[in-house]
């Protein structure tokens, strides 16, 4: 990867470790489905009048939007409003690698290495602890909600490596137009016609732009980018970005909304990511001490 296209992955991975901040104050507003259905509603609409339809079987776009879609995000908005720290849902959203593999070696008859247990049981140990609440209670609901958004997350992933060879940009526009009616009818049922009627009529402009964050720069920009560079460079090169989503969510949540995590809360979320670090680079990481092994070996 040259130097502008280093450039954009760290613009994207920015975007979406910030993107936290944008789904709390979007929340402050707006009810959770309801704001479900206005993302994924603004990420369709208008681009879905001017980007070709992907050639995908009709079933398979309702279903990986129903999954992606409404399941993660529906999981995801709603452990954020009963109270699941924004920044600490960031680093346990990023175990959607450890469920990926484990969907891919399901359906797909992938083979898990013994690096990838490795690292999964390390961050297994991170999310233990989270879920101990050893210094900083958090309630258990939501953290195993943003856990179930983790597992659509990765269920995603291996669907959309089951289609193929398409448009991912004009995937992610066709699909987006799946979850608004699902989302509608959610909100409709569980927070009820006055809610809408109340969070719609005091509207304010945070909550309009964080909803437009979300669609445009989160979903349109930073995945039609992220397939890009993927397309161009690979996924080995270009995943292990992802890693720094949770950097820019920690950093973006104590600058914007003021949150910090306890000691013990800190060490939790580290062991994830070093556990996110095996499995993703773990490969990548041996053969680089291989050589400078063999750099040492050879020069006494």
């Amino acid at each position: 990867m040259d130097a502008r296209e280093i450039s954009v992955a760290l613009l994207i991975v920015a975007i979406w470790g910030t993107n936290f901040v944008a789904l709390r104050v979007g929340l402050n507003g707006v009810p959770p489905m309801l704001l479900v259905a206005a993302r994924f509603t603004l990420s369709a609409f208008p681009a879905v009048l001017f980007v070709k339809r992907p050639q995908v079987p009709t079933g398979r776009l309702i279903l990986y939007g129903m999954v992606m879609g409404v399941l993660q995000f529906s999981l995801l908005y709603g452990a954020l409003t009963l109270g699941m720290p924004t920044g600490l849902s960031s680093i346990v959203a990023q175990s959607q690698a450890f469920f990926t593999l484990g969907f891919a070696a399901l359906l797909l008859g992938e083979r898990i290495r013994a690096r990838q247990v490795l690292g999964m049981a390390i961050a297994a140990c991170g999310l233990l602890l989270i879920g101990l609440n050893i210094d900083q209670p958090i309630p258990a609901l939501p953290l195993l909600m943003t856990l179930g958004a983790a597992a659509s997350w990765g269920l995603a992933n291996v669907m959309a490596r089951q289609v193929g060879r398409v448009d991912m940009l004009s995937f992610v526009v066709w699909t987006s137009l799946v979850p608004p009616l699902p989302m509608l009818a959610l909100s409709l049922l569980i927070e009820g016609p006055a809610r809408i009627t109340g969070s719609l009529s005091h509207l304010g402009l945070p909550a309009v732009l964080a909803a437009c964050y979300t669609a445009y720069l989160s979903t349109v920009l930073g995945y039609g980018l992220w397939n890009r560079l993927i397309s161009r460079n690979g996924p080995s090169k270009v995943a292990p970005f992802s890693l720094l989503v949770p950097f820019f969510g920690l950093t973006s949540t104590a600058l914007f909304l003021g949150e910090t995590l306890s000691p013990g809360t800190l060490i939790a979320g580290a062991l994830v990511l070093i556990g996110l670090v095996i499995t993703v680079l773990g490969d990548s990481l041996a053969r680089a001490v291989r050589r400078l092994a063999g750099r040492g070996g050879a020069n006494p």
